[in-house]
């Protein structure tokens, strides 16, 4: 049987090349989802302030509620902190040479004429920690006094200063003058800034009493960091805290580093399965048309005595051998899709540049493996019909294509469609991100309903077509609807990838602006406020808020702290843990700013140890007024709070309002993100204006606007990053559609023959067969457009009011457009490669 599968491969290599093609690009695909997986995992970056250090002890870098199994954790967003006594429990355990703990917070440098330097993060270190990079003094003394600071050496260059200079540095509050003792450098800072303080005066500066950020932990000569990274994990046993050695370190450094390994994690676990599904569907369509077209090989071999069996057999060996070799060639075509990703990813700034991958085997051998057992069970099932036919059927099967479709094919595909089509109406009760994706999730799982019923519904479309391509030409337009009409499954393997590019484009695209303009306008209609005061140079001081509401002619002034919880909800024998949206505000102050659409209790409420819920969230938390609301805040911190509101406008302001304390106490900077300012009704808008530019100037780098806060970075970014990963899922998807038109078009070959022969001109047959492709990418343009427009529809009336979908017709138009480009474009260049031989040559060719 290997003997006679290899035989045929050879002698078939045209017609095995499309499901090569296929399984190449799928196994490609499956990879690239496959090593993002893997570098979310054990991926991060070099290490800068930790270089030195063997092991650094950071605080918990994720929740996992008791009760929850190892997989239900939560990353934490914002950056836990550890207890500075450990420090000396570490200098106690054997192969420790030094445990130095380190404080770090943000501090800016403010120049002679006022502004602040920007660029990479800069942050203020007690000089105790200068060792675990090492920074090392070139010039000037460490920082003898609470008044001097060690600039590092890039730094001191960009503000101008040198030893025994004054320079002022912001940190929580107006700049302040500190004498520069000192200039440090130390190798590969790159990400951040750093100055250094006094440890007390650092203590003071970072206001977390008795926390300090991580430990270094130096070892002694000789000792493995792996051997003393287990030795301070067993001497920290019980403790809120994570011991990292290697590239782990870089976890405790940098938070979004931690961030997207979350982020990959996520983008290959959803896009993956995406991925899968497509590339099942892809390359199943793709054997049975490549199996379809050798239907009359098939029946002759039933013809002398081959068994149902035998045929089975023979085709899973082929499908063996040509998808080993397709897997393993696409699991290496792999590294190179996984790269461009990350790299697409680091452009659109969702993961940092210097973010590495790593590629093991698994996820190569995952990808061989997968697309093997994905054309196996495409080949079983495409191999069912030509494989149990009667003998005596055989032949006569092989000249006539079979029109009616099995009981169970049209049962599966109907009710995969009604499906479909009740999922899109997740959207109308819940909200969010997850209304979202179910509705781009309703959109796939109609169009594998169609898909599976293609025949039957291209038959119709088809019918309703014919007559317009006879009139369009008596000759060629015949033909052309003769063919559609007599050839239905031909046409619905052209069709299928096509609809499905078109749909699952439509969807993905206008799903996501849909959801962003219902943020926009919700914030846009909910924001009151008069100005908002932001800082492009960073946070701002929680000074701000109190200074504006001294000014006069200001009715009302919030801070905004934009955070995150984490929320353990019980469903059924598991527990789901998810990250949630949250912002701090002042309740006595917000609502005179922002218009939350309360629909019970009362913002004014909100102080001390309160929280307010969105109603949707408070609903499936089954929490009403006065009840205690258990969470975590960013950095993992258990929280026990009081509802005291609830409120609508969750696509605006999140799921959770903490006071703005309680919120930025649990930040890493412990900034405000932006001021919201109310002008009394009788004040003079001049004068409140300059008023809030004389607070502005005494802490540089801040500004205010008249204008509605900025909200919608997050969901921009998110954006692109859902464009890139479905861009690269709906190439492979354009190249199964060439793939397949290029398959069914070459395969008529006799076909043309056979009418040159009885006097159709060449012209006639690329005119029909350009009419043909006209068909062909109308009726999957049609379907592809009909298809997502429900759950569109739903989704943009349960988010915005409206059934008409938010976005530019452009886009549309473009989506359409190079779906028809790509049907003509196949369907032309492989008909006049097929007529270039002779006919007489041709007619004598194998199907």
């Amino acid at each position: 049987m290997l003997t006679l599968a290899l035989q045929t491969i050879r002698t078939r290599i045209g017609g095995f090349a499309g499901a090569f093609i296929a399984i190449l690009c799928g196994a490609a695909l499956v990879a690239a989802c496959g090593i993002l997986m893997e570098s979310g995992l054990r991926a991060g970056v070099p290490t800068q302030r930790y270089a030195a250090a063997a092991v650094v002890v950071g605080g918990t870098q994720s929740v996992r509620p008791p009760g929850a199994d190892a997989l239900s954790s939560e990353q934490v967003g914002e950056q836990a902190t550890v207890p500075a006594d450990l420090a000396g429990r570490l200098a106690a355990v054997p192969g420790v040479r030094a445990a130095v703990a380190e404080q770090s917070f943000p501090a800016q440098v403010v120049t002679r004429d006022g502004q602040v330097l920007t660029g990479v993060p800069s942050l203020g270190h007690n000089w105790d920690a200068a060792v675990l990079a090492p920074f090392t003094l070139s010039a000037g003394r460490a920082p003898a006094t609470d008044g001097e600071v060690v600039l590092d050496a890039d730094l001191a260059q960009r503000a101008g200063v040198v030893v025994g200079d004054q320079v002022r540095v912001m940190t929580r509050s107006t700049p302040v003058p500190f004498r520069v003792s000192g200039v440090a450098t130390a190798a590969g800072l790159s990400r951040q800034s750093a100055l250094f303080f006094t440890t007390s005066q650092s203590a003071h500066l970072a206001a977390r009493p008795g926390q300090v950020n991580a430990i270094g932990v130096l070892a002694d000569p000789g000792v493995a960091p792996d051997a003393l990274a287990d030795r301070v994990r067993a001497a920290t046993a019980g403790a809120p805290v994570e011991v990292t050695s290697g590239v782990e370190r870089s976890t405790v450094e940098f938070l979004d580093v931690s961030q997207t390994r979350t982020l990959l994690l996520a983008i290959a676990g959803s896009f993956g399965g995406f991925a899968l599904m497509v590339a099942v569907f892809v390359v199943a369509s793709t054997l049975a048309l490549t199996i379809n077209q050798r239907r009359r090989e098939f029946a002759l071999l039933r013809a002398v005595a081959a068994t149902p069996k035998q045929i089975r057999k023979l085709i899973g060996v082929e499908t063996t051998l040509i998808a080993l070799v397709a897997g393993v060639l696409g699991s290496l075509l792999g590294l190179a899709v996984a790269a461009g990703m990350r790299d697409a990813f680091a452009a659109i700034g969702v993961i940092p540049a210097d973010f590495g991958l790593v590629i093991g085997p698994l996820p190569l051998v995952a990808a061989v493996v997968l697309g093997l057992g994905a054309a196996r069970l495409a080949a079983w099932t495409a191999s069912r019909r030509p494989s149990t036919i009667k003998p005596v059927e055989a032949l006569g099967e092989a000249a006539v294509e079979r029109r009616e479709l099995g009981k169970v094919r049209l049962v599966t595909g109907w009710a995969l469609v009604l499906i479909g089509l009740g999922g899109a109406a997740v959207p109308l009760f819940v909200h969010g991100d997850a209304g979202t994706a179910a509705s781009s999730m309703a959109t796939l799982v109609t169009v594998i309903g169609l898909a599976v019923v293609g025949p039957q519904v291209v038959g119709l479309m088809v019918r309703v077509l014919a007559p317009v391509l006879s009139r369009v030409s008596r000759i060629s337009g015949y033909l052309a609807a003769a063919n559609s009409q007599a050839n239905t499954r031909r046409l619905a393997a052209a069709v299928t990838p096509l609809m499905l590019a078109v749909a699952f484009a439509l969807s993905m695209f206008y799903s996501q602006t849909s959801a962003s303009a219902a943020a926009e306008q919700q914030t846009t209609r909910s924001t009151t406020a008069d100005y908002v005061l932001t800082s492009p140079a960073g946070g701002i001081s929680p000074e701000v808020a109190e200074a504006v509401r001294r000014v006069p002619g200001v009715a009302a002034a919030t801070p905004v702290v934009r955070t995150q919880v984490i929320v353990a909800t019980p469903t059924g024998e598991d527990i789901d843990v998810q990250s949630l949206p949250a912002q701090g505000l002042l309740g006595d102050q917000a609502g005179a700013t922002l218009d939350l659409g309360i629909s019970a209790g009362r913002l004014a409420d909100l102080r001390g140890d309160t929280v307010a819920l969105s109603e949707s969230e408070a609903s499936w938390l089954g929490k009403k007024i006065g009840d205690q609301v258990e969470f975590y805040y960013g950095d993992g911190v258990p929280a026990t709070l009081r509802l005291v509101a609830t409120y609508t406008h969750d696509l605006a302001f999140g799921d959770f309002v903490l006071p703005a304390s309680l919120a930025r106490a649990h930040t890493g900077d412990q900034l405000d993100d932006s001021v919201l300012v109310r002008r009394s009704p009788t004040a003079d808008p001049s004068a409140v204006s300059a008023a809030l530019g004389a607070v502005a100037e005494r802490y540089p780098g801040l500004g205010f606007t008249a204008a509605s806060p900025e909200t919608g970075g997050q969901r921009q970014a998110q954006f692109y990053l859902n464009l890139v990963a479905v861009g690269v899922l709906i190439g492979y998807v354009a190249i199964s559609v060439a793939n397949t038109l290029v398959m069914s078009t070459a395969q008529r070959g006799r076909e043309f023959a056979l009418m040159r022969l009885v006097g159709t001109t060449r012209g006639q047959v690329i005119r029909m067969m350009r009419l043909e492709a006209l068909a062909t990418v109308g009726v999957a343009a049609v379907v592809g457009t009909l298809v997502p427009l429900v759950p569109l529809a739903l989704l943009n009336m349960g988010l915005r009011g409206t059934v008409v979908p938010s976005g530019s017709p452009t886009v549309y138009l473009g989506i359409i457009a190079g779906a028809v480009l790509l049907g003509l474009l196949s369907m032309g260049l492989s008909t006049r490669v097929a007529l270039r031989a002779k006919p007489i040559d041709a007619i004598g060719l194998r199907e």
